[in-house]
């Protein structure tokens, strides 16, 4: 059942409303945050958001504040330290691929040439969509695909064009609240 005035999906969490109201949906120009995004997206393939929302702080500290360039130089030794890390998703493929993604994203030129090419997608700012309710949003869009192929060009890994499309809506390169949600205004 949707909320008046929210995005249905949000429920009534105080942590999900809180992310909803605050976070979600909100332009992020910061090429570091928009790769940390991508990350905790697709850690969140298979599973709720919620799940990663609160595990997010315990991913920062497990993933040095995702920081890139020091992710980049990490090996076995510290993919068997996060599989043992009782405070994130332990999954090795996900992490391998969050190694895999930090040295692509070092080869592309950095967190801000990554803003850039992400923001050249969708020429500079964020697509305004009309949706009237949940049922309506898609999982994918064409753009999504056009991206996720882009990411994966350039070597990145678990950025299919669902987990793009979610990392698009989160990071407000598309709003996709709905349009009896208070934010879709606040964000138009």
């Amino acid at each position: 059942m949707t909320r008046p005035g929210r995005c249905g999906w949000c429920g009534t969490d105080p942590l999900y409303v809180a992310y909803h109201d605050t976070e979600w949906g909100v332009p992020e120009r910061c090429g570091r945050a928009l790769w940390e995004k991508l990350i905790l997206d697709g850690f969140q393939a298979g599973l709720s958001w919620i799940t990663i929302l609160r595990k997010r702080e315990a991913f920062r500290v497990a993933f040095e504040g995702f920081d890139p360039g020091v992710i980049a130089h990490w090996g076995e030794a510290e993919v068997m330290r996060l599989l043992a890390d009782p405070g994130i998703v332990r999954h090795r493929g996900k992490i391998e691929a969050t190694i895999t993604n930090a040295r692509a994203l070092l080869e592309m030129g950095g967190p801000e040439a990554f803003a850039d090419l992400m923001w050249g997608h969708v020429g500079g700012g964020p697509v305004q969509n009309r949706w009237a309710s949940d049922a309506d949003v898609p999982a994918f869009t064409p753009l999504s695909e056009r991206v996720s192929k882009d990411l994966k060009r350039k070597g990145f890994r678990f950025c299919g064009p669902t987990i793009t499309y979610a990392w698009m809506q989160a990071t407000g390169l598309v709003n996709d609240h709905v349009t009896t949600c208070f934010r879709h205004a606040d964000l138009a």
